[in-house]
């Protein structure tokens, strides 16, 4: 937590403790501030003073500067102006902060939401608080490459998998949700296409992307392909042909060759305007587990 917001909240606390404090500052009594100082004695040490801006010393310590020790806030003021000149006080090392790495380099955790209740065909979106569902990262193209027999090798035996690309040079982020297995060992004649009928395709809102759109699988014979070995060096991740990347140069971020067929009858609906085929600046596979 950031400096500030500890003092924010101890002089918050330290107020709740006294029903009879004034709750307009400009009110308080030099009495007032004594029995706030009283009550945060043991608190009012532990707070890294000189860690703070000039702005936060002037609009959130000044208005408090009674409750301090005399010496302290004659430190303070001196550190404001002369922050090389040794001052009395203790100067306490500055807080460690610790900062939450995003789940994702591509999607919200709004986003998140709504593809999981998508998942749970709920007509309501899931709010970020009761999502019932964490977004394990398997593979991320930044990281593990953009070969499509990465995708394979990495993706091979998890079932339950969400894939989000961003399109290169817009602001689309498209994917795909697989409740089935994705399986690196078929090596029959043809690739072999699997059933369901949980599978869906989306188009995310982001950028200029106004709105969300979900495509439910409508051919369920054809909903999801595990591509023959032959050509896994070709093609990654693919839902009827609704949703596919694919690349004749082993990387997708290189090559133009994903789609997205804005006329197969395998899913609902499209989910792009455009007809043309892209490649991604990044995507993502999470495995999707209940809490």
């Amino acid at each position: 937590m950031e400096e500030i917001k500890i003092w924010d909240y101890t002089i918050k606390w330290g107020i709740a403790q006294t029903s009879t404090l004034p709750t307009n500052l400009d009110e308080w009594t030099k009495e007032n501030f004594l029995t706030l100082k009283t009550t945060l004695q043991q608190c009012l040490p532990h707070i890294r003073y000189f860690q703070l801006s000039n702005i936060e010393i002037y609009d959130k310590i000044k208005p408090y500067k009674i409750i301090l020790d005399k010496q302290l806030w004659k430190d303070i003021y001196q550190h404001l102006s002369i922050p090389d000149r040794p001052v009395q006080s203790t100067i306490l090392p500055p807080r460690s902060i610790e900062t939450k790495e995003s789940f994702s380099n591509i999607i919200s955790e709004d986003h998140a939401a709504e593809i999981s209740s998508w998942i749970d065909h709920k007509t309501t979106t899931y709010s970020t608080t009761n999502n019932p569902y964490k977004f394990e990262l398997i593979l991320r193209g930044t990281k593990d490459g953009f070969a499509p027999q990465t995708f394979w090798n990495i993706c091979h035996g998890h079932a339950h998998t969400v894939v989000v690309a961003k399109v290169k040079e817009t602001d689309e982020i498209i994917g795909g949700y697989n409740p089935l297995a994705w399986d690196n060992t078929y090596n029959g004649k043809h690739s072999k296409w699997m059933k369901t009928n949980d599978s869906f395709i989306f188009s995310l809102k982001n950028g200029n992307i106004q709105n969300s759109i979900l495509s439910r699988v409508k051919d369920t014979e054809y909903a999801i392909k595990n591509v023959n070995k032959i050509y896994q060096k070709d093609y990654g991740p693919y839902f009827g042909f609704g949703f596919c990347l694919h690349s004749n140069k082993t990387n997708f971020n290189l090559d133009n060759t994903s789609f997205s067929n804005l006329t197969n009858n395998l899913y609902e609906k499209p989910i792009r305007t455009l007809s043309t085929d892209f490649s991604v600046d990044n995507y993502e596979v999470f495995k999707v587990r209940k809490y």
